[in-house]
């Protein structure tokens, strides 16, 4: 690993389709914005495909292909595949975006991955967010490695770095986080800083010196073996402790020396099973030749320690109709089973999936079964089609590199699928089957958007369903009540690149406007009212007269209708007309426009004409007799009251607490959980919390999640109702 597997690289660069499932490593960068991952990926994949057998690292063309959005983001919003060859193992390097508004990308990477490299700047450290990620993989025990980069920085302290790693990540056992390499540093320069222009691996005790443009193995000055040797027997000690041999540490205590190839294939064992957790260091934005500094080191680990698709494991499979399907793990001859990772549209080639292959072969041209379910409530309709996929390719810079074929436990990009969405299923028409979805974040950020103008209406609907079809974590809602088209976000920077999306990708120019949360009416006190609809114009005349109570009733009650006519003052015909037009105003609303709920109306009298009475005249009679009850009465507005549960670290319980008191909440409790976290519980109206994921974000340094449920309508306070009735007649 590192010291060992990079000795010879052979066949180098940028891979091809797998030819085999072991010769696979799929691999997914995690870490905040800003830490480096993207810097990351280009100089492991420069390293890849222009390292020579003399190990000369040259200068090369970056290979991220950005999109426009992500230029005037500055920052990655989306899941990026980089596939690289090292030492004749296809290496697929998924780049994750790191800020927090990108989380789908994130899920959507760590499904389609074997191992997870977190990268943590070492001037920054490690933020909340990414702790939480890491918890993630630790509870499925997906593999996981650091590497600590921004090396070249004033402040940057690798020692310091790596005791913070061990403290977030290592849990209860600090020992299982620790570094293979120490950084070397060379002569300070007028700045007072040291470069770092080389590092010394722990184990085979050799220098890597990547000053002079070559990676040059060199053995170290022995006045240097002093300082690195109780980093390299806490080292030892850690790779010992997870040995599956379990005399090695009685032989070590002992004073038995360990052989280093022993102790190497005992790291790689430890790594691949999730139970030690490497620390490397690179500098991959250093100028000149120290750009690749720790790329061989790190593609070392990645071959040599990280899982091969066959042994990370199936997530669960089931027939279309739920029956539990066993497969073999990673077999290309086993039926096919692949899933939808990311959708993306190209304005020339059209959609675009990048699929991720579970078992069997998918083939170019082939005819496949694509299922979606589960995501209904997010606007996505459940769909079993078969459709014939187009080229499959495998990304080579900027560039799409044909294949025939693609074999279980690799990933490719394949063009043409038109219903396939993130998340879908592809398998064999004669043998459809249906992947469990990976978890994704609620949407809890509204965005409220109209059409720009009269061509943009006309394009918008299908726009709008393109840009679900591409990100499940983004919802759409057609409101009924408010008569909105709301995109539901996971913060602002997701709520502007889908606008810009729709903008450049889709031609559709949209307005973003006020986001309505749905209100209710109801009565105050009980009320009468009379409706009289009499109109005579030649012919057949209009002729309706009833009269009726209304009394307010509990929550939840709806609208009840009581018929107490007698003696046949309204014929008995004509009864449902008056119910039909009192609930078509209730819908519409007697004060502010909002649906009427929780009353009963009760139909005491009336008069009819034996000509002119009709089914219309008495809906009419309905509708103005249920006005004029509502003008002689108090009107009150009923908000929604959502159910909030808060997951926050305890530091910032009392914070939390106080944010939601003072959105007329109403704090219900508090459950300790795991991991120094607590879950606050609370009740509050839905009108207070339209930004709250973005307020939370900022409250709780990115640490906190909440999750709401709608629970019932409930009073609003006269002060409120009085702003909101404001606020009405003023748009």
């Amino acid at each position: 690993m590192g010291d060992k597997a990079h000795t010879h690289p052979g066949a180098a660069g940028r891979a091809r389709a797998a030819d085999r499932p072991t010769s696979v490593r799929n691999v997914v960068l995690v870490g905040p914005s800003g830490s480096g991952k993207t810097t990351l990926v280009e100089a492991l994949a420069l390293t890849a495909g222009a390292v020579n057998r003399a190990g000369r690292v040259e200068d090369g063309g970056t290979v991220s292909d950005y999109d426009a959005i992500e230029h005037r983001q500055q920052r990655s919003v989306q899941l990026s595949l980089v596939p690289v060859e090292w030492d004749g193992i296809k290496i697929n390097l998924l780049d994750t975006p790191g800020y927090a508004d990108f989380v789908g990308e994130l899920r959507a990477g760590l499904r389609a991955a074997d191992a997870a490299l977190f990268v943590v700047s070492a001037s920054d450290g490690v933020d909340g967010s990414t702790r939480m990620v890491w918890d993630e993989c630790a509870a499925v025990g997906m593999p996981r490695a650091i590497v600590v980069t921004h090396l070249e920085a004033a402040r940057a302290d690798f020692t310091e770095m790596t005791r913070a790693c061990a403290e977030a990540f290592g849990g209860d056992d600090p020992d299982a986080v620790l570094p293979l390499y120490l950084p070397l540093h060379g002569p300070e320069g007028p700045d007072g800083h040291a470069p770092v222009t080389g590092l010394i691996g722990l184990l085979t005790q050799k220098l890597f010196d990547y000053s002079s443009g070559e990676r040059e193995e060199h053995e170290p000055d022995p006045d240097r073996l002093p300082l690195i040797e109780e980093a390299r027997a806490r080292l030892i000690e850690g790779i010992i402790a997870e040995s599956e041999d379990e005399t090695l540490m009685d032989r070590y205590l002992g004073g038995e020396p360990c052989d280093v190839e022993t102790l190497i294939e005992d790291l790689e064992k430890a790594v691949a099973r999730g139970a030690f957790f490497p620390v490397l260091a690179a500098a991959p934005a250093a100028e000149g030749a120290r750009r690749g500094l720790g790329t061989v080191e790190l593609l070392g680990l990645i071959t040599g320690g990280f899982p091969t698709p066959p042994e990370h494991g199936t997530p669960r499979v089931t027939s279309i109709d739920g029956t539990p399907r066993e497969l073999d793990p990673c077999d290309p001859d086993a039926p096919l089973v692949a899933e939808v990772v990311k959708t993306s549209s190209d304005p020339y080639v059209g959609r675009i999936s990048l699929v991720r292959l579970f078992s069997g072969t998918l083939r170019a041209d082939q005819t496949v079964h694509v299922s979606g379910h589960g995501l209904a409530d997010r606007g996505h309709e459940d769909h079993d089609v078969d459709e014939r996929i187009g080229a499959l390719s495998t990304p080579f810079g900027k560039q799409q590199r044909p294949v025939s074929h693609v074999i279980a436990g690799d990933l490719a990009c394949v063009a043409k699928l038109g219903r396939a969405e993130t998340g879908d299923t592809l398998s064999a028409k004669d043998d459809p089957l249906l992947m469990e979805p990976w978890e994704m974040p609620d949407p809890l950020l509204p965005l409220a958007i109209r059409a720009h103008s009269k061509p943009d209406e006309d394009k918008l609907s299908q726009g709008l369903a393109r840009l679900v079809a591409e990100d499940p974590t983004m919802r759409l809602e057609h409101n009924q009540d408010t008569h909105q088209v709301v995109l539901w976000c996971l913060g602002e920077a997701h709520a502007d690149v889908a606008l810009e999306r729709l903008r450049s990708r889709y031609g559709v120019q949209v307005d973003v406007v006020a986001h309505r949360v749905p209100l209710r009416e109801t009565f105050g006190a009980r009320a009468s009212g009379r409706g009289r609809h009499v109109k005579q114009s030649g012919g057949h005349g209009q002729f309706a007269i009833c009269e009726i109570d209304v009394e307010p009733l509990p929550g939840g009650s709806g609208i009840e209708f009581v018929d107490r006519v007698v003696g046949g003052a309204v014929p008995r015909q004509f009864i449902p007309s008056v119910e039909k037009g009192v609930r078509a105003q209730a819908a519409k609303g007697v004060a502010a426009g909002h649906p009427l709920i929780d009353v009963r109306v009760t139909l005491r009298d009336g008069k009819a004409h034996s000509v002119d009475s009709s089914d219309a005249a008495f809906q009419t009679a309905g509708a103005l007799a249920l006005r004029e009850a509502a003008a002689d009465t108090r009107i009150n507005l009923l908000e929604p009251v959502a159910a909030v549960s808060v997951l926050v670290g305890d530091d910032y319980v009392g914070p939390v607490m106080s944010d939601l008191s003072g959105r007329r909440g109403r704090v219900l409790g508090t459950e300790q959980s795991a991991g120094g976290r607590t879950l606050v519980r609370a009740e509050v109206p839905e009108i207070e919390i339209g930004r709250y994921s973005v307020d939370l974000r900022a409250l709780s340094h990115g640490t906190a999640r909440f999750s709401r449920r709608y629970v019932r309508h409930e009073p609003m306070p006269a002060q409120v109702a009085e702003r909101v009735r404001e606020e009405a007649v003023g748009s």
